[in-house]
């Protein structure tokens, strides 16, 4: 993993493609304080949310939800 300045990934933005292109996470730094803000991951290391397991339930239970569940969180703090 490396970590590099917003000014130089601008200036080597091909080569930090390249980087994360061949499996490499590229940590991007901001301000003074070089306060890491992002991580640049190759899309075949992102997959999304990983599944959650149900602890004392695991293998006996299951969860899912439907592709059009929809709750506010308006709704969700009246509930």
């Amino acid at each position: 993993m490396q970590t590099m300045t917003v000014g130089e990934v601008k200036a080597h933005f091909s080569e930090v493609l390249d980087m994360v292109q061949s499996g490499e996470d590229v940590v991007i730094s901001f301000g003074k304080k070089k306060e890491k803000i992002a991580v640049l991951v190759p899309f075949s290391h992102y997959q999304g949310k990983p599944e959650r397991k149900l602890g004392l339930l695991a293998g006996k239970a299951t969860f899912s939800l439907r592709e059009d569940f929809a709750l506010s969180d308006e709704e969700l703090l009246k509930s």
